[in-house]
């Protein structure tokens, strides 16, 4: 079964229904260039004790590390901000992957708001599994690093060569752990 075609949803802030909101924007995510770490946080005008909560989250994200982007990022940003992802591309080697995936028996998420596929390992161990499909040069991530155990998680990252070798990887996968 192919994985359904979704169309892109509209935005609505939840800071619009919900005084309690903070917003995170990361160019990483938006990009899709995991590790690169510059956005930023917006709290919502009617949160209630706002002033704190930003303290708190300044002060925290600074003790981390986080809150001072290497300054090549810094440059960057008038020319990041005019950048986009190819949805359409995005969306095809999604479809093409969960499809994939589905049409060999995995159970498959199919994500409509981040470029992460979920897919149930056939075995209890998820590690034992990624590590099973990395002896022939497919990685993935175990679930139990995200607190999904039992799952692997597929970056849409990769691009659509790199998609079509795994297949077959996961179908061998597949049957020996049926065998097994």
């Amino acid at each position: 079964m192919a994985a359904r075609r979704s169309e892109p949803q509209a935005f609505v802030s939840p800071s619009r229904f919900y005084p309690h909101t903070i917003v995170i924007y990361t160019y990483g995510k938006t990009l899709l260039t995991p590790g690169q770490r510059i956005g930023y946080l917006a709290l919502s005008p009617g949160m209630p004790a706002r002033e704190p909560v930003r303290q708190a989250l300044y002060i925290g994200l600074f003790t981390m590390g986080l809150t001072v982007p290497n300054a090549v990022l810094q440059y960057a940003l008038p020319d990041l901000n005019k950048l986009t992802i190819d949805l359409d591309a995005l969306r095809r080697k999604r479809d093409r992957l969960v499809g994939g995936l589905r049409d060999l028996g995995y159970e498959a998420t199919l994500p409509e708001g981040t470029f992460y596929v979920l897919v149930r390992t056939p075995i209890a161990d998820d590690w034992a599994f990624a590590a099973a499909l990395a002896e022939h040069h497919v990685y993935v991530l175990p679930g139990s690093v995200c607190e999904l155990p039992g799952y692997l998680r597929l970056s849409l990252t990769a691009s659509a060569p790199m998609i079509e070798r795994a297949l077959p990887v996961f179908a061998r996968a597949l049957q020996r752990s049926v065998t097994a």
